[in-house]
């Protein structure tokens, strides 16, 4: 553990989710081969479509409506729906083919099991701190467990724009009452979630499990409160006055 501001005690925390709580690399990777596999299997001329297609695609439907930023689930349904019109299926047929993809593609993306040292510090800081998540992504907290540990789930797209911007921040502030120099966000990403959070007038806690230093991040802009490489380190954090 590492501090690099003055510490005082908090009074609520919120989590970011994916690469914090589990390690969402190599849940990601999987899913979308699976999802790739699973369009090939309904749509065979999918098959032609290389990776850097896909991502075109996907800048594309972006270019072409940029309220789908940050609503990362209708930025996949329409980034399947545009690659089934290359391929020739109508509009309708193309709809169906993405829908079901994506419903594939969220239920393979939470097939995973959360580690043990983040059901168990989150299950121990629940019962002292009011929680709340505060996550870019899509991942199911019911399904994963996760629900009954936070007081709320707060979402990019359906509850505001992505972190660094504020208004997820202020909306977790909003829900837990209490003044934002007492809460505490950690998360692993040192623009979505620390600069974030500093800008909202929370305390940051950085997670680091690379054990790579500050200095050679290249997202690195504002200064996280404390740094910490296990998750389980928070329960001696909160006790520290």
């Amino acid at each position: 553990m590492k501090f690099y501001r003055r510490w005082e005690a908090v009074s609520a925390l919120t989590f970011d989710l994916d690469d914090t709580l589990y390690d969402n690399r190599v849940v990601i990777v999987r899913a979308e081969q699976k999802l790739l596999d699973w369009l090939e299997e309904h749509c065979a001329p999918m098959a032609a479509f290389s990776w850097s297609q896909w991502q075109e695609m996907r800048q594309q439907v972006l270019d072409n409506d940029g309220r789908l930023k940050g609503f990362v689930t209708d930025i996949r349904r329409a980034q399947i729906r545009l690659a089934a019109s290359r391929c020739g299926l109508s509009d309708s047929a193309g709809k169906q083919l993405a829908n079901d993809g994506v419903d594939f593609f969220l239920m393979e993306r939470s097939n995973f099991v959360v580690p043990d040292e983040a059901v168990e510090t989150l299950s121990m800081l629940s019962a002292r701190y009011p929680l709340v998540a505060i996550t870019n992504g899509n991942v199911d907290c019911d399904r994963l467990g996760l629900t009954p540990y936070f007081q709320g789930i707060l979402q990019a797209g359906p509850d505001g724009l992505a972190k660094p911007d504020p208004a997820l921040f202020i909306k977790a502030k909003n829900l837990l009452g209490q003044a934002p120099s007492g809460i505490l966000h950690v998360g692993d990403h040192l623009k979505t979630d620390v600069r974030g959070a500093k800008l909202a007038g929370f305390k940051a806690c950085w997670f680091n499990d690379t054990q790579q230093p500050l200095t050679a991040q290249r997202h690195a802009s504002l200064l996280p409160d404390v740094e910490i490489s296990h998750l389980s380190q928070l329960l001696t954090l909160t006790r520290a006055v």
